[in-house]
């Protein structure tokens, strides 16, 4: 099982990144896909989610309005598209299979001031 995401950098206050995260040793369709976080010296925190086949997305309340979760299974891939990035959203961004409890090794994601 592989969980290799992408896309990650430095990015001005205001800016826009998206995530790329590509599954592959496993059904990628028949999963349910997350975004976690994690900055220095904080929990890994959920960001959102989204159900095997797309119909079902949640969001944590502090990106609400901003990130989009989004996914191709044909691609077996699902992606994070981040705009109105604020310093605060620095962290290490890791994708997740939540019912295998599969994860990526994660991306930094800098938003400077």
């Amino acid at each position: 099982v592989q969980l290799v995401e992408s896309g990650g950098g430095l990015v001005q206050y205001g800016g826009s990144l998206r995530l790329s995260c590509a599954g592959s040793g496993f059904t990628f369709s028949s999963y349910g896909m997350s975004w976690y976080r994690q900055a220095p010296g904080k929990e890994r925190e959920l960001v959102a989610s989204i159900s095997s086949a797309g119909g079902t997305i949640d969001y944590a309340g502090f990106v609400k309005g901003r990130f989009t979760i989004s996914r191709d299974n044909a691609k077996n891939t699902v992606y994070l598209q981040m705009n109105s990035l604020k310093p605060e959203d620095t962290a290490v961004y890791y994708c997740n299979v939540p019912r295998r409890n599969y994860w990526g090794q994660g991306i930094q994601i800098t938003v400077s001031s």
